[in-house]
C-alpha cells in the first residue's frame, strides 16, 4: 500500500520525470521482443512488424498505464482549472461580475452566520462542556415570601397561555446542598451578575462589570490562569483576603498588558481587592453577550453593598448553580436526586415557598442550551436576516446563471467542435462545472473580506445599541469555515448546472456549419425559456424582500410616531451611582441638589433632575402596594425623582401639585401618581390626599399630593400603566438634561462637572434620550434596515440580470430588428417590442413574489406594531417600486434596440 501510495504521489509531482521513465521502459521491452523473434530467425523488419503488433499501440499502452497509476482525475482536473483560467481571463468584464454578484451573496450570508455562530452555537469555551449541566426550577405558581435576582443568563420567554413560572436563581443554602453530592457532581459551581463595581486604584475611576463566583467556579470548568493563579475554596472563606482575577481581553485594555498588574491593590466600591491572576483569553464567556471584566469572591458581596447578595438566607434566590457531572452518572439520575433535595427544601423547608398543588421541579439542562443568554433576544431577527441573506444568495446565483447561459450560447459552437473530437458530454459538463466553481470560489475569497468587515460593522451595531456591555466572539471557527465552503460549492454547483447542461447538448450538425439559431427570441427557443424564469424568479425573490423591509419600515414609523408623554427632544441622560463611591444616607440626596444646580448653571441648559431610572431606557421598578380604601395589593410602576422632574421632562399636571425640593428628604411621605393609577385604584373619588403603601406597618405609606399625565415607561408597545412617582433619597440615578440645542456638544462638559465635584464618581452610560428611544427598537431597525438593504441588492441584481437578458436578446435579434425596420416599422415599435418582453417578465415576478409575500410575512408578526402582515399600503408601493425600477432595466436596450442600421444588420446576416 506505501509503495502504492508512492508511486502516486511521484506521478503526481514529478509528472514529467516518471512519464520519460515510463517511456523509457516501455521501449525497452519492446526492444527485448524485437530481439527475440530476431534469435528466432525472423528478419529484422518482419519482428519490428510482429513486435509492434504483439504490443500493441505504444501511445495505447502509456495511457493505460498512466490510468493505471490512479491520478487521471487529478491529471484532467489540473487541464480543466487551467482552462478554466484562461477562459475566465479571456473575459475579465464577465469574470468582474460575475464574482462580484457572488462575493455579495456568499459574504453576506457568512457575517450573518457568523452572528448566528457567536451568539447561537459557538461552544462553551471550557473543558468538557458536555459534562456541565446549569440549574433551573419550575412551577405553577409563587415563588411566595421570596426574593429573587436575575441577571438575564437563562430562562426562556414564556407565552402568553403559559401558566408555569421558570428561573434559574437559588439560594446560597440550597447551591451549598447541591455541590455536596460528590457522587453526583464532580465539582460545582455557582455565580451571580455582572454588577457595576466603582473601579478606582488605576488611574481615574471607572465602571467595572463585576461577577461573583464561589472558589470553585474556575476549578468546575477547567479554565486555567494565563498570569498568576485563579480563585480558589480559600478566597471563599470568611476573613480571607478580597482577591480578583482580571477577564485576559479588560486586562488588555484597562491595565495595558502589564505583567506587573499581579499583586496589585485596586478599590472595588471602595473595598481593597488584590489582583490575583489574569484568566485565560480563550475564555472569552459563559453566557452568551455578556461582557465580565473580573470575577470576585461570593464572600465579598457584603463588602460590596451588594444588597442582593445575601449567603446565608434561604429565602434569597440570586446564584446561577453549574455542575460537571461526576464521570458515568447520567444526567437523569443527578435530576431525579437534585429534584429530591429541591422540592424538600421548598415544600417541607423551614421556609416553604411553594404548595404542592404548584407542583415545583428542578431541572438539569446541559449548559450549552441552559444558558442561554441573549439568545432569546436576538435569535429570532438574527434567523430571519439568516432567511434573508439566503434569498440574496439565490437571487446572485439565479442571476449568474442567467449570465452563464447568455455566455454559453456564445460559446455554443466551441461545445460542438469539443464533442465532435470525442470529448464526452459529462467531460463538457465537468469542464463548466469546474469553471463555475473557480467562480464561486474567487467570490467566496473576495466575499470573505465582506463577510469579516459586515460582522464586525453588525457586532459593532448590537455593542452600541445593547443596554449594557455586549461581548460576541466573531473568531471563525470549523463551523463558520464550513458554512463558508458549502455555500461556496452550492453556489457554484447551482449556478453551474443549467448552463453547464446545456453546453452539452449543443448542436453539432447546426454549429459546425455555422448555422447556429441567431435569431432565436429566447434562451431555450421561442418559448418561455430558463432565461426568462430565472429573471421572474429573481423579481419575485426580491419582492419578498422589499416587502418585509416596507412592513418593518411602517411599524418603525408607527412606533416613532406614539407619543410617550413627555418630550424626548434635546435631553441628555447619565447616570451615577454615589453608593458604589462610599456614599450614605444624606450624603445622596445632598449630592444629588449639589450636582442639579451646578448642571443649571451651564450654557444652553433648559432645566435639569434625576430619578432612580430613565423613561424609555429598558429599566422598570414594580411594586406591590394597598391604596387607602381597598384591602387588595395591586402592582403598581415606581419610580423615585428629584425635584424638577416633572418640569424638565415636560410631563402636565393634571391636578393638586408637583414634587418640590422641600419633599425630597421629608418626614411626610408624598408622592406624584398618574391619570392610569387614579383610573384602576382610585376611581371616581378624589385622589388628593389619599395613601398608599406596603401592606405591612412598618412599609412606607406616601400621600397622594398630585396626579400627572400618562407616559411610556419601560417600552414604547406597552400601554400606559398606573405609575406612582415619590421622591429619591438613595441609591443610584440617572440625570435628565434639558438643553436648548444638541445635548450631544454638552457631554464633555458634563463628564468633567462630575469629575470636578467627586472624582472618585464615575459617569455611567452618557447618551440621549433619542438613543435610548432606538435602543428599544434595536430589533426592528435592526431587521428593518438589512431586510431593506437585502430587498435593494436583490431588487438590483434583478434589474442587472433582467438587462443583461434583454441586451442578449436585442443582440440575437439584430437581424429581425433590422428587417421589422426596414419594413416600416416604426422606432416606438421597436422599443415597444422590448419593452413587452422585459415588463411581461417583471409583472410575472411581481405578482409571484407578492402571493408568497402573503405566506411569508406572517413569520414577521412578532416585530410588527399596528400594522397588519398583509398591509394593503405596502402590497402597493413595492410592486409599484419594483415595476418602476424594471421599467429603468427594460429601457436601456430598448434604445439601443432602435439603433439598429436595417443595411449593416442584413449586411452582417
Amino acid at each position: 500500500m506505501l509503495s502504492d501510495l508512492s508511486v502516486r504521489l511521484r506521478s503526481l509531482f514529478r509528472r514529467v520525470t516518471v512519464n520519460e521513465e515510463l517511456d523509457d521502459e516501455l521501449r525497452f521491452h519492446l526492444e527485448r521482443q524485437e530481439e527475440k523473434y530476431v534469435q528466432a530467425g525472423m528478419p529484422p523488419e518482419l519482428a519490428r512488424r510482429r513486435a509492434r503488433l504483439e504490443f500493441g499501440g505504444l501511445a495505447q499502452v502509456e495511457q493505460e498505464c498512466r490510468e493505471a497509476r490512479g491520478i487521471t482525475f487529478v491529471e484532467t482536473l489540473a487541464q480543466d482549472l487551467r482552462f478554466g483560467l484562461r477562459m475566465l481571463c479571456k473575459s475579465p468584464g464577465f469574470t468582474l461580475v460575475v464574482v462580484a454578484t457572488l462575493a455579495l451573496g456568499i459574504g453576506a450570508n457568512t457575517a450573518i452566520f457568523s452572528l448566528v455562530n457567536a451568539v447561537m452555537l459557538r461552544s462553551l469555551p471550557v473543558r468538557d462542556p458536555q459534562q456541565l449541566v446549569v440549574a433551573e426550577w419550575s412551577a405553577r405558581g409563587g415563588p411566595h415570601h421570596l426574593g429573587t435576582s436575575s441577571f438575564g443568563d437563562c430562562g426562556r420567554p414564556r407565552d402568553k397561555a403559559e401558566t408555569t413560572n421558570r428561573g434559574c436563581s437559588l439560594s446560597y443554602p440550597m447551591f451549598k446542598e447541591i455541590r455536596d453530592q460528590k457522587t453526583l457532581f464532580a465539582n460545582a459551581m455557582a455565580f451571580a451578575g455582572p454588577a457595576e463595581m466603582d473601579l478606582s486604584g488605576n488611574r481615574t475611576a471607572t465602571i467595572a462589570q463585576g461577577e461573583l463566583v464561589s472558589g470553585s467556579f474556575f476549578e468546575t470548568l477547567g479554565v486555567t490562569p494565563a498570569l498568576g493563579r485563579t480563585l480558589d475554596s480559600e478566597d471563599e472563606k470568611s476573613g480571607a483576603t478580597p482577591v480578583a482575577v482580571l477577564d485576559y481581553g479588560y486586562w488588555q485594555r484597562a491595565f495595558a498588558s502589564s505583567p506587573s498588574v499581579i499583586g496589585r491593590t485596586i478599590r472595588l466600591n471602595n473595598t481593597v481587592f488584590t489582583i490575583v491572576g489574569v484568566a485565560d483569553p480563550r475564555f472569552t464567556r459563559l453566557t452568551p453577550g455578556k461582557s465580565i471584566d473580573l470575577w470576585v469572591p461570593l464572600n465579598q458581596a457584603t463588602p460590596l453593598g451588594l444588597p442582593w447578595a445575601e449567603e446565608s438566607d434561604t429565602s434569597s434566590w440570586w446564584l446561577v448553580v453549574v455542575g460537571r457531572l461526576q464521570p458515568g452518572v447520567s444526567q437523569t439520575r443527578a435530576q431525579a436526586a437534585a429534584n429530591s433535595l429541591f422540592v424538600n427544601e421548598t415544600l417541607h423547608g423551614a421556609k416553604p415557598v411553594w404548595k404542592t398543588e404548584d407542583d415545583p421541579h428542578l431541572w438539569l439542562l446541559p449548559a450549552q442550551d441552559g444558558l442561554t443568554g441573549i439568545r432569546y433576544q436576538y435569535g429570532e431577527p438574527l434567523f430571519l436576516l439568516m432567511a434573508a441573506v439566503s434569498i440574496v444568495l439565490l437571487i446572485a446565483c439565479a442571476n449568474v446563471a442567467g449570465l452563464m447561459l447568455a455566455r454559453g450560447a456564445a460559446r455554443e459552437q466551441e461545445m460542438a467542435v469539443r464533442l465532435a473530437m470525442g470529448a464526452g458530454r459529462r467531460r463538457v459538463i465537468r469542464q463548466l462545472l469546474t469553471e463555475s466553481l473557480l467562480l464561486s470560489s474567487m467570490g467566496a475569497a473576495l466575499g470573505a473580506l465582506l463577510a469579516y468587515a459586515g460582522a464586525a460593522g453588525l457586532t459593532t451595531f448590537f455593542s452600541e445599541n445593547a443596554r449594557w456591555p455586549l461581548r460576541l466572539d466573531l473568531h471563525p471557527n470549523a463551523l463558520v469555515l464550513l458554512f463558508a465552503v458549502g455555500a461556496t460549492v452550492l453556489a457554484g454547483i447551482g449556478f453551474g448546472l443549467a448552463p453547464a447542461f446545456q453546453g452539452a447538448r449543443a448542436n453539432l450538425a447546426s454549429e459546425l456549419k455555422g448555422n447556429s439559431a441567431t435569431t432565436a427570441g429566447h434562451f431555450g427557443g421561442r418559448g418561455f425559456g430558463l432565461g426568462n424564469g430565472l429573471v421572474v424568479v429573481q423579481v419575485a425573490l426580491s419582492m419578498v424582500m422589499l416587502t418585509g423591509a416596507g412592513l418593518l419600515l411602517r411599524t418603525l414609523d408607527k412606533l416613532r410616531s406614539i407619543d410617550p408623554g413627555f418630550d424626548t427632544r434635546n435631553i441628555l441622560l447619565f447616570s451615577i451611582n454615589p453608593e458604589l463611591a462610599g456614599y450614605k444616607g444624606k450624603q445622596i440626596p445632598d449630592l444629588y441638589a449639589n450636582l442639579q444646580s451646578r448642571i443649571a448653571a451651564l450654557p444652553g441648559m433648559v432645566g435639569s433632575s434625576y430619578a432612580s431610572d430613565a423613561l424609555l431606557d429598558g429599566g422598570l421598578w414594580t411594586k406591590g402596594v394597598r391604596v387607602e380604601g381597598q384591602t387588595d395589593t395591586v402592582e403598581t410602576q415606581m419610580l423615585s425623582v428629584g425635584s424638577d422632574y416633572f418640569e424638565t421632562m415636560k410631563i402636565p399636571l393634571a391636578e393638586g401639585r408637583l414634587l418640590r425640593a422641600a419633599d425630597i428628604g421629608s418626614t411626610q411621605q408624598v408622592a406624584v401618581v398618574n391619570r392610569a393609577f387614579v383610573r384602576k385604584f382610585v376611581g371616581e373619588r378624589n385622589p388628593i390626599g389619599l395613601h398608599f403603601g406596603g401592606s405591612d406597618s412598618k412599609d412606607p405609606q406616601w400621600e397622594i399630593v398630585g396626579v400627572v399625565g400618562d407616559t411610556k415607561y419601560a417600552t414604547l408597545r406597552s400601554a400606559e400603566a398606573a405609575t406612582a412617582y415619590v421622591p429619591l433619597t438613595a441609591g443610584g440615578a440617572t440625570f435628565a438634561l434639558r438643553t436648548r440645542v444638541s445635548p450631544v456638544g454638552l457631554m464633555p462638559a458634563v463628564r468633567n462637572l462630575v469629575n470636578e465635584v467627586d472624582s472618585n464618581l464615575p459617569v455611567i452610560r452618557m447618551r440621549t434620550q433619542s438613543d435610548s428611544i432606538d435602543r428599544l427598537l434595536f430589533n426592528e431597525r435592526l431587521v428593518a434596515g438589512l431586510f431593506g438593504l437585502f430587498g435593494a441588492l436583490g431588487l438590483t441584481l434583478a434589474s442587472i440580470g433582467l438587462y443583461g437578458l434583454l441586451s442578449y436578446e436585442t443582440t440575437r435579434r439584430t437581424r429581425e430588428i433590422g428587417i421589422r425596420t426596414a419594413l416600416g416599422a416604426r422606432r416606438l415599435d421597436v422599443v415597444l417590442l422590448v419593452l413587452r418582453q422585459g415588463l411581461v417578465l417583471v409583472m410575472l415576478g411581481a405578482a409571484a413574489g407578492s402571493a408568497v409575500a402573503v405566506g411569508v410575512t406572517r413569520l414577521l408578526q412578532s416585530l410588527l406594531y399596528d400594522v397588519r402582515p398583509i398591509d394593503p399600503i405596502t402590497f402597493v408601493l413595492v410592486p409599484g417600486l419594483v415595476i418602476a425600477v424594471g421599467v429603468l432595466a427594460c429601457s436601456l436596450p430598448a434604445r439601443r434596440a432602435t439603433r439598429v442600421d436595417p443595411m449593416v444588420a442584413l449586411r452582417c446576416e
